[in-house]
């Protein structure tokens, strides 16, 4: 398989938990995070799944308690170290700001998500991933099933209008 396929495959787990968040009123983020053993993979099954969440701010009443949040706090604890090097984030909502200097501070190799957030976004509104302060520049990869993704969002704020 190619990294495109293994990042549709990953990007889709999200995807699924992004549809658990809507299910249960908060906004539709999922975020997948994964190891990847070294020297690369062939197959998703390669992979050791670290952490795997949704938005639950409004459930747990915590402003903190976004998908990536809650994953990278699972894969901290399932590695045993905060250090995630070796590890790929994917996510189906561009990063915000807080989730954004938090994966960089965890030294992920890289970030992957569907839709791009040009309002409020980490990367894109407000550079955190290239900032020359940060000690850690995780690679992007932006767009990775961009549709599914953005549809899953609209979908969500129709019906709440």
């Amino acid at each position: 398989m190619t990294q495109d396929e293994i990042d549709r495959h990953f990007m889709a787990m999200a995807l699924r938990e992004a549809e658990k968040a809507a299910a249960d009123g908060e906004v539709p983020t999922g975020c997948v995070i994964v190891e990847i053993p070294e020297g690369g993979v062939d197959m998703p099954a390669e992979c050791r799944i670290l952490g795997r969440a949704h938005n639950q701010t409004e459930g747990l009443v915590d402003a903190t308690a976004h998908a990536e949040m809650l994953a990278l706090s699972q894969a901290f604890a399932a590695k045993g170290n905060w250090r995630l090097s070796g590890c790929r984030l994917y996510v189906t909502k561009e990063p915000c700001p807080m989730c954004a200097g938090a994966i960089a501070l965890g030294r992920l190799d890289a970030v992957v998500w569907g839709a791009s957030d040009p309002k409020r976004g980490g990367s894109t509104v407000f550079d955190i991933f290239r900032h020359p302060g940060m000690n850690h520049h995780p690679a992007i990869v932006a767009g990775v099933m961009e549709e599914p993704c953005l549809a899953v969002l609209k979908d969500f704020f129709k019906s709440r209008r």
